[in-house]
């Protein structure tokens, strides 16, 4: 065991103090921080609290980035979850539990549900129980069925639709 005394954690010199910004100069990071992609409210007051902002003026600024259309819940929800589908192809209920865990209203996360169309869903549902039955390589039907339909229910796609699919294409 390596004993330190107390004069090793005396060199405070290499800590860098965060130098607090001017709220004009934080408006404008704040400003390219949403203009660079899709925020949420909550994450653009985190933004402003790490530049050592106080409270009055986060709240003060955040008004001001919604106002100036910098900041939109609604089309951050619609632009996450089309995204989240598209790319990464998670299902409903894993793209709803992170809109509901980044403190969305419910009208948004509804907007941002719609983003997903019905045939899109079933069609990438059906594209993964494939891609994933070509790459499982279980003797046994039954485990094999269950390793699919246990790893697009991780996905996020809802269990029924899931089985439903799984007892028809695997």
């Amino acid at each position: 065991m390596i004993k330190r005394s107390s004069a090793d954690f005396k060199d405070n010199s290499k800590i860098k103090e965060k130098k607090k910004l001017s709220k004009a100069e934080a408006y404008q990071k704040a400003c390219h921080f949403c203009a660079y992609q899709e925020r949420t409210q909550q994450e653009a007051r985190d933004k402003l609290y790490d530049l050592g902002l106080s409270s009055e003026e986060v709240e003060e600024l955040i008004t001001k980035l919604i106002v100036e259309n910098y900041i939109n819940e609604e089309r951050f929800a619609k632009s996450f979850a089309g995204g989240k589908f598209r790319i990464k192809k998670w299902g409903r209920n894993k793209i709803l539990q992170e809109l509901k865990r980044r403190n969305l209203s419910p009208y948004c996360i509804k907007k941002g549900m719609e983003e997903i169309d019905e045939n899109d869903y079933l069609q990438v549902l059906e594209n993964q129980a494939i891609e994933k039955s070509k790459v499982v390589k279980e003797p046994n039907l039954y485990k094999r069925k269950h390793k699919i339909a246990t790893f697009l229910i991780s996905k996020g796609f809802e269990p029924d639709l899931v089985w439903d699919m799984v007892k028809e294409k695997c």
